[in-house]
């Protein structure tokens, strides 16, 4: 959940997830293991800053599309 909104949201800014790692001084490939463990609050946090987005969208669940 976490990763997949992180995801959506660079995509929407035209940056990888790569590159936001690199820029907020991430371990690489670390933002994508964030489905399985759960980053600290002060990463989120400087996530949701870099991504000028209140820290909730990125905690929030998706959900299903109906069909």
């Amino acid at each position: 959940m976490l990763y997949d909104n992180v995801k959506v949201l660079c995509a929407e800014k035209n940056i990888s997830v790569g590159q936001l790692e690199k820029e907020l001084g991430f371990s690489n490939g670390s933002v994508c293991k964030w489905n399985e463990n759960e980053p600290g609050i002060r990463k989120v946090q400087k996530v949701a800053d870099y991504l000028q987005v209140p820290i909730e969208r990125l905690l929030k669940e998706s959900k299903p599309v109906a069909q």
